[in-house]
This record gives structure tokens, sequence and C-alpha cells, in this order.
């Protein structure tokens, strides 16, 4: 892989904890039958990672989610011990639908256009996760979205960059990063806090690996604000 000027190489192991696959499925106690892919279970062998995601992985939504842009979700289990916390209770693996479960990828660590070698793929942060309302439907726990959102502890998509095999023993191991570009808790800000901030949104608008459903979205608000609506 060739390395431009801008882009210095950075080697940093992150551990996988888990691989997590699931299928789209009811939710409960919903007033009308929503399907959902959140709920993954870890697998216990190597897996396909194509540039649309994993085998044995699905999701019911497909305007929102999935997709190149979106391929692999992924959240640091760092997190855990807040959430487990907020909510009272113990969490498993995939706990929130991400496709994997790392140690060492905090959202104010790495950044947009970020690549890692995985097993046999290779992969680079396209966007923060934007949480929904499956979240809170999940757990039954209206304020949960909320708190991804405001903490900005979020997780991230990947996209593939490489096809390969995966395996729950594979590294994610970061070889490319931009200084320059800008953390996925910034971007988080940007988002969720700075709807006003234009200068902020022109930064992330800069970075050319952020996702194009992002940089719609900004450049839409951009619009508005130059409109002054």
């Amino acid at each position: 892989m060739t390395l431009t000027p801008d882009q210095q190489p950075a080697e940093q192991d992150t551990a996988v904890l888990a691989i997590n696959v699931g299928q789209p499925q009811p939710l409960s106690g919903q007033k009308r039958e929503v399907l959902s892919g959140i709920v993954k279970h870890p697998v216990s062998g190597p897996v396909f990672l194509s540039f649309t995601g994993m085998t044995g992985d699905a999701q019911a939504d497909l305007e929102n989610h999935g997709g190149p842009d979106k391929a692999v979700c992924v959240y640091d289990y760092s997190r855990y011990s807040v959430l487990e916390q907020l909510m009272n209770r113990k969490l498993d693996w995939g706990a929130f639908g991400e496709n994997l479960t790392v140690k060492g990828c905090p959202e104010d660590q790495v950044r947009i256009g970020d690549v890692f070698e995985f097993g046999g793929a290779a992969v680079q942060i396209s966007q923060p996760r934007q949480p929904c309302f499956k979240l809170a439907a999940r757990y039954d726990f209206k304020e949960l979205p909320v708190y991804f959102q405001e903490s900005g502890y979020t997780g991230f998509y990947f996209r593939v960059l490489q096809e390969g095999e995966v395996a729950p023993a594979s590294a994610l191991r970061r070889i490319r990063t931009n200084p320059a570009s800008m953390t996925v808790l910034e971007a988080n800000r940007i988002m969720h806090q700075g709807r006003k901030d234009a200068a902020g949104m022109g930064a992330l608008l800069a970075i050319p690996e952020l996702s194009d459903s992002w940089r719609q979205t900004l450049l839409k608000r951009l619009d508005k604000l130059e409109s002054g609506q």
C-alpha cells in the first residue's frame, strides 16, 4: 500500500475481543414489528470480510445501515463499564450491535481515514456511528441513544479496502494515519453539538475519506446556514 507524503505510518496493535454477527430479527416490546440486526453474537472461527460486511451478518434497514462505507461497526470495550453502570446490567460482547468489540480504539485516539490491517483484510475509518432508536429499543432504555450522542462515545464504521478472511484472534494493526485529520470524537462534536459551526463542518468536509452520507448531511447544513435558515 503506497503512502502519500501527508500520511504517516503509525503501527499500533489493537486487541479484537470479539467478532460479532447477526441476522435481522424482530425487536421485542415494540408496538409494531421492528426488524433489526442489532442483536449479534460472537463467532468462534474465521469469517470472510467483503466490501459490504462479514459473512453471516446483515442489516434490516439498508437505507441507514450497512453498505460499503459502513461495512463494519466497531466499539471499544473501555466504554462498557460506564454503560453497565448506567443501565445496571452486565453486557456481553456485541452488546451495542457492533461487529468488532475491541480494546485500544477509543474515539479520541483514532481519526477519520485511519487504515488498519485486520487478518487478511485492510479497513479504513469512514465515519462515527450514529445512534438510533433501536439501541434504546433493544434494552428498553430510552436514554441510551442520547448518552451515545452527547458523550461522543459512539464507536465508528470501517469501509473495507481489501477483502479477506478475519478471525477472533486477528489483531487490528493501524498502518496509516494523517495527524491533520479529525478524531472520531471531534467529528461527533461537530455533527451533534456543532450544528452552526461552519468552520468545523468545513474542516470535516475537507477530509476525503469521510463517508458520503455524512458529507451530504453536512453540505445540507452548510447550505441552510449560508441561506440564513
